[in-house]
């Protein structure tokens, strides 16, 4: 790595860090630091499990313990047994809590323009844009891709949003029944796999394989959270995927879409798919695609 980016990143988070507040006791120059006032603004009015925070912020568990307490014995929060399931945590505000948040988004906002103030109108347009192509590039840096059984939760839940939104686009909608099949036993080793993507331990996006014998592997259920698009990630997910395919001495592999998709068709045309004959009756396909992989070792 190129020691003049890590001192970069280092001189922006030294910036950054003065610049919040993060360097104060009491952050807003209220009686908390800044830990304590971001977890208030987590958990939100209608509260939130503890696992879910603690992946969405990538806090230790026990340093996130202690900011609980600590909102806890100021009387700003209460964590409970969740009504639906007795394993899991859940932290909601107390009154006091609720009106604390409104009391410091209502200081955020006016630390945020006084940051802009002292700035021309075309400076302040500058740095806005510019904290949101910082915040899309962090974004992007916190995704992680891994293989997952296609029966998980985050499976599962990339699945049914897959295919709610195709319902939603496809003229005369979308059900999975009628498709080419791609059912679990389909998508687990050695007959396929199944790839989800996270941000902050939240499921964002999915690719899945289908091996065959004989025949070039398919790609399946290649999908990306409307909150996730504009990162990349289908990019890095298809890459992945031809990786996956590759590593295990695929050399063909083949997908189809249908036309009312038309940024996916862009993605396949310019990671090098060309676009070919039918070669199956999906119903639901108006484009078919093949790539020719560079072969690579076998993975153990």
């Amino acid at each position: 790595m190129d020691p003049g980016l890590i001192d970069g990143v280092r001189r922006f988070n030294r910036t950054v860090a003065q610049s919040i507040g993060a360097l104060d006791d009491a952050f807003l120059s209220r009686a908390r630091p800044l830990g304590q006032a971001r977890l208030l603004w987590e958990i939100g009015p209608d509260g939130s499990d503890i696992r879910t925070l603690r992946a969405r912020l990538d806090l230790d568990s026990g340093y996130l313990s202690r900011l609980l307490r600590s909102l806890e014995q100021d009387g700003l929060a209460v964590v409970e047994a969740n009504d639906g399931d007795g394993r899991v945590r859940t932290v909601r505000l107390t009154t006091a809590g609720i009106a604390e948040r409104a009391e410091l988004d209502r200081r955020s906002d006016a630390a945020a323009a006084t940051l802009l103030d002292p700035l021309t109108e075309a400076q302040r347009q500058q740095l806005v844009d510019a904290m949101a192509e910082v915040e899309r590039l962090l974004v992007s840096a916190a995704v992680r891709i891994a293989t997952c059984d296609p029966s998980h939760p985050d499976a599962r839940y990339c699945q049914r949003s897959y295919a709610g939104e195709l319902a939603r686009r496809f003229d005369g909608g979308f059900d999975p029944a009628l498709s080419i099949s791609a059912a679990d036993p389909e998508l687990r080793p050695p007959a396929g796999l199944f790839l989800v993507a996270t941000v902050h331990g939240e499921p964002a996006g999915c690719g899945a394989l289908k091996f065959h014998r004989d025949t070039p592997a398919e790609i399946k259920r290649m999908w990306v959270a409307p909150k996730a698009r504009g990162l990349g990630l289908g990019r890095r997910l298809l890459a992945e995927l031809e990786a996956h395919a590759a590593a295990r001495g695929v050399r063909t592999l083949r997908l189809e879409t249908n036309r009312a998709l038309g940024e996916a068709i862009s993605l396949y045309a310019s990671a090098g798919f060309r676009e070919v004959a039918p070669f199956n009756d999906e119903p639901y396909a108006h484009h078919w695609f093949e790539k020719t992989l560079a072969p690579q070792a076998a993975e153990d």
